[in-house]
């Protein structure tokens, strides 16, 4: 079964108060139809809008061999129904066939649509890289998934997940009460915002000749097993 989106209301609501407080975002978790697209185009002429940096700055580190030819982008929020799909019956298969073989590497970048939680559980995972374990952070998170805005991604829990994974837990809470990656994390919302983004999971596959291929939604593998392989043809 193909999994649609959760889909953004208002996506560009004062993403900047990121940096000085907590908000909310109004999201909806529907499904809605799916799209293979081609995403805009990076410039090459005027005032840089869309570089390659837009699709992979402002993220998490590689997960996977820093080599490898082709990258899989995916921007997400921890509190999303379809991106917790896409982590349990999809993510998995990608990094056994393609990420541990050298073919793809990965990139998650944080879009926060959901509500404050998100934004939380976002800052949990990069105080969690600053210890080297992001993705650890990021697959127990996806693992304790408990639906949107109900409590599960509360303080009291992503200090849980945090000790769970075997972080330094003065280190990580001065981290998360400090607010350190605000900015990353604000950043990574605009980047969502240039590339048009209205709801998560999407992805971007850029091959090894820089053609980028936009996913929307929790796609089947074999959708992206498609699209790898023809990459991996060039």
């Amino acid at each position: 079964m193909i999994h649609g989106p959760s889909l953004a209301i208002g996506a560009g609501i004062a993403s900047a108060a990121i940096i000085i407080a907590f908000i909310s975002f109004n999201g909806i978790s529907e499904p809605a139809e799916l799209s293979i697209e081609d995403p805009p185009s990076v410039q090459q002429t005027g005032p840089p809008k869309i570089t390659m940096n837009t699709f992979l700055a402002n993220g998490s580190p590689v997960l996977g061999n820093a080599d490898a030819p082709i990258t899989l982008v995916e921007f997400g929020d921890y509190q999303c129904h379809f991106c917790n799909v896409f982590f349990k019956s999809t993510e998995h298969d990608i990094v056994e066939k393609y990420v541990k073989t050298g073919k793809v590497k990965m990139i998650f970048k944080d879009y926060n649509i959901i509500g404050p939680d998100s934004i939380n559980a976002s800052h949990g995972s990069h105080c969690a890289n600053d210890q080297g374990m992001f993705w650890e952070y990021h697959d127990i998170l996806y693992s304790n998934w408990n639906g949107e805005n109900n409590g599960w991604a509360s303080s009291s829990n992503l200090t849980m997940f945090a000790q769970e994974i075997g972080l330094e837990m003065d280190r990580w809470s001065k981290c998360m009460s400090d607010g350190q990656h605000s900015k990353i994390i604000l950043a990574s919302n605009e980047d969502a915002g240039k590339l048009g983004l209205t709801g998560t999971p999407a992805f971007f596959v850029i091959g090894p000749d820089g053609k980028t291929t936009k996913l929307f939604g929790a796609q089947p593998l074999e959708v992206f097993e498609r699209i790898f392989e023809e990459e991996l043809k060039k």
